[in-house]
């Protein structure tokens, strides 16, 4: 099979397909802003598992032979606060990352969950990234529209009506700003603060192209938490992360905006089940804590259409509870690390009891 990915296709999902015998060609209309074209020779002869892993890309498809287990199961979302939010963001037409990118904890985060502490997450700078990660189910263009200017006051006036406790502002890559829209999000958070100034907010950023003054400009914007994602080992980027992104621009960014502002609280995420290996995990984990990154998210990776990238293992919940224990023994202040776990899950959850170990510590000392 040979996978074709090219810019600016027809907004339809699946619009058409087409699978032909012999050398005609099939081929798929796909939203998210890629046209994928797929030449399939078809051999009447072949078994069907067979053929289905003759279909596989080099990084893509589903593997047939890899079966989801029953710990990645969700309920369907539901709740009072949960149908609040989904109204309030529809009517003041913001995006969120809970629901672009298919996040499986987005009524849990969004209900509070037993400790009632709800955090949502919004997507700003619109709903269309300059970037294509191979990971990723939000759409991408060259050339997306235009920031909203009323985005920054409508976000900050949503929060303060939702009555959360944390919110985590995230956006697409925009690589097209040419502040790659530090700016934008240093005013949502701005205009947050002053409506509700007990408000915690995380910024989960992009890398700003490797933009150090942009970063400092978010740095002091008054948010608590700068969180930036290095997604996965250093061996994998290349497969992972659009070429545009890189393990060292990353780790850079992380670390200037430790040394921006004293007191600075840092966050990363890894992605898990990407063909990674033990060894180049506690590599990966030893860089951040190398640059001070206080707190780590580890989580499955979840296949959100076959033309992304294939799982290649489903990490059991043991593996996951071993990485938050070596994590915190290395040194991070917390790790949050479960098979639906996601950089931003139940990230208010997290912030409260990370603040709360640090007071016990300061209380015995």
């Amino acid at each position: 099979m040979i996978h074709h990915c090219i810019p600016k296709a027809s907004s339809s999902a699946f619009s058409a397909l087409t699978l032909l015998r012999g050398q005609e060609r099939g081929s798929i209309s796909v939203r998210y802003g890629v046209r994928c074209e797929i030449y399939l020779e078809i051999d009447p002869n072949v078994p069907p598992v067979e053929e289905k892993k003759r279909r596989m890309g080099i990084h893509t498809g589903r593997d047939p032979d890899l079966k989801k287990p029953g710990w990645l199961r969700q309920k369907a979302p539901q709740g009072e606060k949960y149908e609040e939010v989904k109204e309030s963001i529809s009517r003041l037409k913001l995006n969120t990352v809970c629901e672009e990118a298919q996040c499986p904890n987005i009524g849990e985060c969004w209900n509070g969950g037993a400790d009632g502490i709800a955090t949502a997450t919004i997507m700003l700078l619109g709903d269309t990234c300059t970037r294509g990660c191979r990971f990723c189910a939000v759409k991408t263009s060259r050339n997306p529209a235009p920031p909203d200017p009323m985005e920054p006051c409508n976000t900050a006036q949503a929060i303060a009506s939702w009555g959360v406790d944390y919110i985590v502002l995230t956006s697409v890559d925009r690589d097209d700003l040419p502040d790659g829209g530090s700016s934008h999000f240093a005013a949502t958070v701005k205009a947050s603060k002053t409506l509700k100034p007990d408000l915690m907010i995380e910024c989960l950023t992009s890398d700003f192209r490797g933009d150090l003054s942009a970063v400092d400009t978010l740095v002091h914007s008054g948010l608590d938490v700068f969180a930036h994602n290095i997604e996965t080992v250093k061996r994998l980027q290349r497969i992972v992360r659009d070429p545009r992104a890189g393990y060292g621009q990353s780790l850079s960014v992380l670390k200037h905006a430790k040394l921006s502002k004293q007191g600075m609280i840092t966050k990363s995420s890894i992605m898990l089940g990407l063909g990674e290996k033990d060894d180049e995990v506690k590599e990966a984990m030893a860089d951040l804590r190398a640059i001070d990154v206080d707190i780590l998210t580890l989580g499955q990776y979840l296949q959100p259409t076959p033309l992304h990238l294939t799982v290649k293992e489903y990490v059991t919940p043991e593996k996951f509870a071993f990485w938050k224990e070596y994590g915190e023994s290395i040194g991070f202040r917390y790790v949050a690390s479960g098979p639906l776990v996601r950089s931003s899950y139940r990230a208010g959850e997290l912030f409260v009891k990370v603040m709360v170990q640090e007071k016990a510590r300061s209380t015995s000392s």
